[in-house]
């Protein structure tokens, strides 16, 4: 959070990296935290993503798209000298980015593990790497809040599905690496937040869910929501809550 005096005015300058901001409630928190007036860098895995591109458009002053695949260790580091070189801090990292997988098979059908370990390098290890890879520049911050966007499929307490599995395991172990992540940066001022997003209307099954209960605007503006009631709070004594887009606490 930089400090801007403008006229005797001090203004607290926050910024924000997003991952998979190219639609659904990626692009969505991009758009709210816009409006929150955070100054934001969006990474895009798509090449085309016209909604990003016209938010770019109307935002270039406060609105960094980079190109990011976050299951790249080489394009992470890329997208850190990119950020890196515009800002020396950031206030809130939000690793959004994830994929599906197969949803039908269960243990009595053939089981894809090439297909599994590349969700998983996406929805765990992929938010590893931005968390480890950004981590100085999220200590540097006033708030140092990191977000991971996760799912009510990573709860093994209430775990009541016999397939998805890839989904599933990846977003149970993102839950484990936000505790431990947590455990190592809370002394140090920062925290994090583990967040189910809804059932909302995304295309992460190849067509848009029409029938979900929640648009993308829905999810994103609730649960950044959650993240400013907790960005006051002292981090030191703070938990690591895995809670759903209204505030809901859920078991783990």
């Amino acid at each position: 959070m930089i400090s801007i005096s403008i006229i005797g005015v001090i203004v607290l300058k926050k910024t924000a990296f997003v991952t998979g901001a190219d639609r659904g409630v990626g692009l969505a928190l991009v758009k709210c935290l816009l409006e929150l007036e955070y100054d934001v860098f969006a990474g895009r895995y798509a090449d085309h993503v016209p909604q990003l591109n016209e938010l770019k458009e109307a935002h270039a002053d406060r609105l960094q798209v980079l190109q990011l695949d976050i299951s790249s260790d080489e394009s992470v580091a890329r997208a850190f000298e990119a950020t890196a070189a515009r800002t020396d801090q950031l206030d809130l990292l939000i690793n959004n980015g994830a994929i599906l997988g197969d949803i039908t098979a269960t243990v009595l059908d053939p089981l894809h593990y090439a297909e599994m370990l590349d969700v998983f390098n996406v929805n765990t290890l992929g938010s590893l790497r931005m968390s480890q890879t950004f981590m100085p520049l999220l200590l540097k911050g006033e708030s140092k809040f990191l977000l991971n966007i996760s799912s009510e499929a990573g709860s093994i307490s209430d775990c009541y599905r016999d397939s998805w599995y890839a989904y599933c395991m990846s977003k149970a172990a993102l839950n484990m690496q936000s505790k431990l992540i947590h455990n190592g940066i809370k002394q140090l001022g920062g925290r994090v937040l583990v967040v189910h997003p809804g059932w909302v209307q995304t295309y992460m099954q190849g067509q848009l869910d029409a029938a979900a209960t929640l648009t993308p605007e829905q999810s994103a503006s609730s649960i950044l929501k959650l993240v400013e009631a907790r960005i006051s709070l002292d981090a030191a004594a703070a938990d690591c809550e895995y809670v759903d887009y209204a505030g809901n606490a859920l078991n783990w």
